[in-house]
């Protein structure tokens, strides 16, 4: 047996992430302080009372850093300490601590011999809670002689230990023959020694941070972040912190939603978000825009008002809602990006610029909108310049004036004068004391500075104590402010995860096969193969091509939300390029020495010295040419494959925006300073809007397989040059161009519609028949008519008339009917898909959780699911629908990954479903029965990858 050691950095991986904060850091470096200088003291007393002493110090040390009030530490029979689960000793056990002297060499475990007693005393204990006690929740077990600290995960302990069949006899012969403990340690060292098992463990020397820890240079004290966190309870006991990325930081939330003007509330056992219903405050964003909409009486200046209600209430405010939304997306954008390029230059306040004393009124924020972000740093005015000289331009059409703020209001029209209350429960407790209101403005920006943007992927010491809000928690806070309206449900991380690399692994094995595989024979049958073959891949163009493959992926969301799904596609891919060994700069130059691996829905990357990659700017250059290449290099991949591999499809306008947003965010977190600028200037934003659309997933006019070939025939572009304009558009950063390519690209759908809607069966069919009819009434007659050849002939023609008629009918109805107002035409929306012919060729993954929206809320489009949809039944939800949309959109060979209700495996309404799905071999489901997976549906769920 060998114990197999890696660094505490190296154990952490996302909860290194996490900033500790300066008073932790100062408790722990007191009170290991005080235990170190208690070891030579120790050291000259008698060895019993030495090892009593030892334990004692080290339960002081761990209780008064970590544990007071939350967790009893105490010895336990003969076991030197403990940590309960709780704070009671009745409560089980989570960690055994086996202590021994410092200069107990011989007792003492070394990484490559550990057999020795302390090692055989470790397992009797933890043999003894495993079967006496019948103890499940061990976490981890330590040894440790206060300078050296070995840290087993108990999970290799139950693989290695407790299921080894020789180890239990041993334990049951003792324990049966009632054999003593030196018994045991002999017969287990004889076992131990013919073990050939590596078991991997933590291992730190605390005299290699002594000097750190004595000197006083604040600075150095990030590296004791790694040994303060690896001996606390998140690592331990492995409690998830409530820092953890992935959660919803309540507290946050609730006050946004307050500035904004909303409420959670629930109604037909669904959490929605509305409109508040009492205590309403004038000065609330939301409240604030209505007035204003009002005020400049601005509905009619819309196209068409239907598709923000039925009432002038209702579409004032979803109007409202809209606005505040893109306003509240720019501005939490705004202080990511603010907390960024301070953390990029290492603290500098000169780049704060989110604040009151900067931005003063909502002209001042409209300024910043729409004058300096959105204007390239050269077309600034000289004012602009002077005031806004630190910030950026990113070329993103966030900043852009929207075309419902064209039609409506822009952020100027607010009223400055308004004074809104402090919630109750406000984290500025300070400024309450003082104040119970504040200008909207000002409660905003004071409200986002109380949390902390800018600790994102660093190791520094956070010297305020301020909760962190990175792009994961805005992601939930925002999911949840809009998703609920449409029965949208925050997918977790761990089910995002795992649906991403179990579909996206088996599309690139599909995708090498495509590429490289002769005729009859499979190179690739599973992802070993494949990263067995790029393994041999060395030169440039081997590189690039293999990269050209997986960047082929076409991944869709036809449900998309807030766009987890898609960033955690980009994740993986990204993942998945690194472990292939093919993850390369612009020029092919592979990035090697790094680890990339994605752990709780983030991806960390480390250096060789399990550092975390931050990049950082010193005299206003990168630290070094390396981390430079790096950060451009992410950056590069990010958007590569945001605008080659990830679309998305949302009914809700908002959620299109926000999941924009979020892709916008993770190329943000990569964002550089570019060389020709002398570092003066960030690297600027794709146009990935293109690629998240907005419209019914469900509903289109035009088949899939409609015919394109006279249209393509009849206009003056191809497919391929439609693909080029939308590339093109994706890249550019003149607006007016931008402009130019949206017009083409607008006019070129425009006539696909125009031309598949004249070659529609039924167009064809109205054609002749109006045909007929004209050649009818037009016809010369040699010979006068019978009145019975009159009265055949007065008949054909009523028939022709009420044929048109009806005809014409039908197809007025399918133009007109409301139903289509946001059809989505998969038919030719995304170029990316179609092949040079025009024909339609599919996604290589579909991934999905379908909202939850029960049969009820579906009957409207009743009659148009049951004539498009084979799963139709009148009391299907809607999800049977999405599995059958999803399946059409996919190539022949494509991956289908959905979770969803699992009610249709034995309701009635799934009979069809599942008839239809009885056509298709599932790789996987996997069944959540009674498991509850999501914090706002009570559903029984299930993942279902079907390949």
């Amino acid at each position: 047996m060998k114990l197999v050691t890696q660094t505490p950095k190296k154990a952490l991986k996302a909860f290194l992430k996490q900033k500790p904060l300066r008073s932790e850091i100062d408790v722990f470096k007191t009170n290991l302080i005080a235990l170190l200088d208690k070891i030579s003291v120790i050291e000259k007393r008698p060895k019993d009372e030495t090892e009593e002493h030892l334990k004692n110090d080290l339960r002081d040390f761990l209780r008064d850093t970590y544990y007071r009030d939350t967790n009893a530490i105490n010895t336990k029979d003969k076991k030197d300490l403990v940590i309960h689960l709780d704070k009671t000793t009745n409560s089980e056990v989570g960690v055994i601590i086996e202590a021994k002297r410092p200069t107990n060499i011989g007792e003492m475990v070394t990484a490559d011999n550990p057999n020795k007693k302390a090692l055989h005393e470790l397992i009797l204990y933890y043999l003894d809670e495993r079967n006496k006690v019948g103890n499940f929740q061990l976490k981890q077990l330590v040894i440790t002689n206060i300078n050296e600290w070995y840290i087993i995960d108990a999970n290799h302990f139950d693989k290695h230990i407790y299921n080894n069949t020789q180890i239990q006899n041993l334990y049951k012969t003792k324990v049966s023959d009632n054999k003593n403990n030196p018994f045991f340690y002999q017969e287990i060292e004889k076992l131990i020694s013919k073990i050939d098992i590596e078991i991997p463990c933590v291992y730190f020397d605390i005299r290699e941070y002594d000097t750190i820890l004595r000197n006083n240079k604040k600075e150095d004290d990030r590296e004791l972040s790694a040994l303060l966190k690896i001996l606390s309870p998140q690592h331990l006991l492995k409690i998830v912190t409530p820092n953890d990325s992935n959660s919803l930081n309540d507290k946050f939330y609730k006050e946004l939603l307050h500035i904004i003007g909303l409420e959670e509330a629930k109604e037909d056992g669904k959490n929605i978000i509305r409109r508040k219903k009492e205590s309403r405050f004038a000065a609330s964003l939301i409240e604030a825009t209505i007035e204003a909409l009002q005020t400049e009486d601005v509905l009619h200046r819309l196209p068409d008002q239907s598709i923000y209600g039925s009432t002038k209430d209702e579409r004032i405010f979803n109007i409202a809602l809209e606005l505040g939304i893109t306003w509240i997306n720019r501005i939490l954008f705004l202080k990511l990006l603010e907390g960024q390029l301070i953390t990029y230059h290492q603290g500098n306040k000169e780049y704060r610029f989110l604040n009151t004393e900067t931005i003063n009124d909502f002209d001042e924020l409209f300024k910043l909108f729409h004058k300096v972000l959105a204007v390239n740093l050269s077309e600034r005015s000289e004012a602009i310049k002077t005031k806004y000289g630190k910030v950026p331009y990113l070329n993103s059409s966030l900043f852009e004036i929207s075309e419902l703020e064209d039609q409506t209001i822009k952020i100027n029209s607010l009223d400055n004068g308004g004074k809104l209350e402090l919630i109750g429960t406000t984290i500025l407790k300070e400024i309450k004391k003082k104040a119970a209101t504040l200008p909207t403005l000002d409660y905003l920006f004071h409200f986002l500075d109380a949390y902390d943007f800018a600790s994102e992927g660093t190791e520094d010491v956070q010297e305020d104590n301020k909760t962190i809000i990175n792009a994961s928690v805005l992601g939930k806070v925002f999911e949840k402010i809009n998703g609920y309206k449409d029965g949208s449900i925050f997918t977790p991380a761990f089910i995002t995860m795992y649906m991403c690399k179990q579909s996206i692994r088996l599309a690139v094995v599909e995708k090498f096969n495509e590429a490289l595989s002769q005729k009859d024979k499979t190179l690739f049958d599973k992802f070993e193969d494949v990263k067995n073959y790029t393994s041999r891949l060395f030169k440039t163009q081997e590189i690039l091509k293999a990269n050209e493959i997986i960047n082929s992926l076409r991944i869709c969301d036809p449900a998309v939300g807030s766009g987890h799904f898609l960033v955690s596609s980009l994740n993986e891919i990204i993942s998945i390029k690194a472990e292939l060994g093919i993850l390369a700069d612009k020029e092919g130059n592979s990035i090697s020495g790094y680890e990339i691996e994605i752990v709780n829905d983030e991806l960390i990357i480390t250096d060789p010295k399990t550092n975390i990659l931050e990049y950082k700017l010193q005299n206003g250059k990168p630290l070094n040419k390396e981390i430079q290449r790096l950060q451009k290099a992410l950056f590069y991949e990010k958007q590569n494959i945001i605008e080659n591999c990830l679309f998305g499809v949302d009914i809700n306008p908002n959620s299109v925006k926000i999941c924009r947003l979020r892709l916008w965010i993770e190329l943000l977190k990569n964002a550089y300073y570019k060389e020709e600028t002398n570092f003066l200037e960030l690297e600027t934003l794709p146009n990935i809007d293109i690629n998240i659309k907005c419209g019914n997933s469900l509903l289109s006019r035009f088949p899939l397989d409609a015919d394109l070939s006279k249209a393509l025939k009849s206009i003056k572009y191809d497919v391929k040059a439609y693909r080029g304009f939308v590339n093109d558009y994706k890249n550019e950063k003149s607006r007016d161009v931008k402009r130019g390519l949206q017009k083409i690209i607008d006019t070129i759908k425009t006539d696909f519609r125009t031309e598949i809607g004249n070659n529609d069966p039924k167009q064809i069919k109205l054609k002749k028949l109006s045909g007929d009819l004209f050649t009818l009434l037009n016809q010369g007659q040699i010979f006068e008519l019978t009145p019975k050849e009159k009265k055949a002939r007065k008949e054909k023609q009523t028939k022709l008339e009420a044929d048109i008629t009806k005809l014409s009918n039908e197809i007025e109805e399918i133009k007109s009917n409301a139903i289509y107002k946001n059809a989505f035409e998969w038919r030719f929306e995304f170029p990316e898909v179609l092949s040079n012919d025009g024909e339609f060729e599919g996604f290589d993954i579909i991934i999905a959780n379908p909202p939850y929206i029960q049969h009820r809320e579906l009957a409207h489009l009743s009659s148009n699911l049951k004539e498009h949809y084979n799963v139709y039944s009148g009391t299907a939800d809607i999800s049977s629908y999405f599995f059958e949309k999803a399946l059409t959109v996919l190539k022949p060979k494509g991956i289908l990954s959905v979770i969803n209700s699992n009610k249709f495996f034995n309701a009635e309404y799934g009979k069809p479903l599942r008839a239809f799905l009885s056509n298709y071999n599932f790789k996987e489901i996997v069944n959540f029965e009674q498991v509850p997976i999501f914090d706002e549906a009570l559903v029984s769920s299930a993942i279902f990858i079907i390949p």
